[in-house]
């Protein structure tokens, strides 16, 4: 899925410049202040910008946020970069990481316990894209701000 156009979706000239980007460096309550910072990120484009959010996507904004912050720790050296924004109708979830490797969702497995993540990004994102960098790879998941779109 591409990416929906800023100028798409709900209007509004400060829509496509709603963002932020924050490092992370994997220290204890990293993880869980990523979700926090998701949480507080959308709720503020609402109180500030009058971006609509549904209380659906607040939540798997926060579980995107977790699955891919938590892959980004656990398999990568170094730090890792969140980067969040809206664009048009959707939340835009990016996250950086320096390893060149990219993930592949492995197949359905009820017995295997862990390594569901990049699954369950899929399952409930509208897009997943995983992209090559000079320096590791970019993995950017997209919701709609609304449930239906």
């Amino acid at each position: 899925m591409e990416p929906v156009p800023p100028d798409e979706g709900f209007p509004g000239p400060e829509r496509s410049r709603v963002e932020t980007t924050v490092a992370l460096d994997g220290q204890n309550g990293c993880i869980a202040g990523a979700r926090r910072l998701t949480g507080d990120f959308l709720a503020s484009a609402q109180r500030e910008h009058g971006v609509p959010v549904s209380a659906r996507t607040m939540d798997l904004s926060q579980l995107v946020v977790s699955e891919l912050v938590t892959n980004a720790l656990r398999y990568a050296p170094g730090p890792v970069l969140l980067h969040l924004r809206i664009v048009g109708a959707a939340v835009e979830i990016a996250v950086w990481d320096s390893d060149p490797a990219l993930p592949t969702p492995r197949g359905a497995d009820p017995t295997r316990v862990g390594q569901h993540g990049l699954e369950i990004v899929m399952a409930v994102a509208q897009g997943v894209d995983v992209v090559p960098e000079p320096v590791g790879k970019r993995i950017v998941a997209r919701l709609g701000l609304l449930d239906g779109l």
